[in-house]
C-alpha cells in the first residue's frame, strides 16, 4: 500500500489517498483516538471521483463516533482497465431495462458474479494492508453496496463482524446461497421506491439471510433519497458490534 496524498479536513480528520497495485483508494482517520480505531469498509456501485462526496460524509460521519473508514475503486470502473465481458453485460442489461421487460437471470449472472469474484479478495487484500497500520485494529464491519458484494465478504471474511448492506442492486442467484450462510449481524437498508431495484428480490434477500440478529429498514423515496437518520442507526449498529 502506497499514500499518494494527505490532508487534514476541517473536523480534523485524515483523509490519505493510496494505491494497493492497481488499486486506488481513499483511508479517513479520526482526529484523535486513545487505541487502535475500528475499522468500516464502505461500499458502493463504483465511480469513486462521482461516489467521493457521499463517501467522505459517511466517512466523517463514522470519524465523529471514533470509527476509522475506507474505499476502493471497484474492478473495471473510474480508470481501472475495461472488461470486455462486462462491458456486454451492461449493455444488454441497458436493452433489457430501455424494453421495459424484467432483466434475464442470465445478464445478472454475467454483471455481478465476476465482479463479485475479482473485488471481495481485493477488499480482503485491502483489510490486509489496513490492518497492518498503526493506529487502525478490528472488529470490522462492511457498510453499503453493492449488496453481492458484501453478502459474499460477509460470509468469507472472519474478520468482518458486522455489516451495513444498501439493497438496490442486481442479486444473482448465488447470492441466495451464499445469504443464507451469513451469520453476522445485519442491518439492510431498502429505499421502498428505488426505481432501479427489485424490491421483492430485495426483500427475498433479507429473508434468506442466516443471520439471528437482522434489521430491515425500509423507507419511502428513491435510490438516493435515504433519510439521514439512517446514518445515525448505521452508526447505533455499529457502535453495539464494533466496540
Amino acid at each position: 500500500m502506497q499514500f499518494t496524498s494527505e490532508q487534514r479536513l476541517d473536523d480534523g480528520v485524515l483523509e490519505r489517498e493510496f494505491t494497493l497495485g492497481e488499486i486506488p483508494g481513499i483511508l479517513w482517520t479520526p482526529a484523535s483516538a486513545s487505541a487502535p480505531a475500528p475499522l468500516i469498509l464502505l461500499g458502493h456501485p463504483g465511480g469513486l471521483d462521482k461516489m467521493r462526496p457521499r463517501l467522505t460524509a459517511r466517512a466523517r460521519h463514522s470519524a465523529e463516533h471514533g470509527f476509522a473508514a475506507a474505499t476502493t475503486e471497484l474492478p473495471g470502473v473510474g480508470d481501472r482497465p475495461r472488461s470486455a465481458a462486462a462491458e456486454q453485460a451492461r449493455a444488454d442489461l441497458r436493452r433489457a431495462l430501455e424494453a421495459g421487460g424484467p432483466v434475464d437471470e442470465e445478464i445478472i449472472d454475467r454483471l455481478v458474479l465476476p465482479l463479485v469474484d475479482t473485488a471481495v479478495p481485493e477488499w480482503q487484500a485491502t483489510l490486509d494492508a489496513l490492518l497492518s497500520l498503526p493506529g487502525i485494529g478490528g472488529p470490522v464491519g462492511f457498510s453499503g453496496g453493492v449488496i453481492a458484494i458484501g453478502v459474499r465478504l460477509a460470509l468469507v471474511e472472519p474478520r468482518i463482524a458486522a455489516a451495513v448492506l444498501f439493497a438496490g442492486s442486481f442479486v444473482p442467484r448465488a447470492t441466495f446461497e451464499d445469504a443464507r450462510q451469513v451469520t453476522i449481524p445485519l442491518h439492510v437498508l431498502l429505499q421502498w421506491d428505488d426505481e432501479g431495484n427489485d424490491r421483492q428480490a430485495a426483500l427475498d434477500l433479507f429473508d434468506a439471510f442466516g443471520a439471528k440478529e437482522k434489521t430491515l429498514h425500509a423507507n419511502m423515496g428513491g435510490h438516493t433519497g435515504v433519510p439521514q437518520f439512517e446514518g445515525d442507526a448505521a452508526t447505533a449498529f455499529f457502535n453495539r458490534h464494533l466496540k
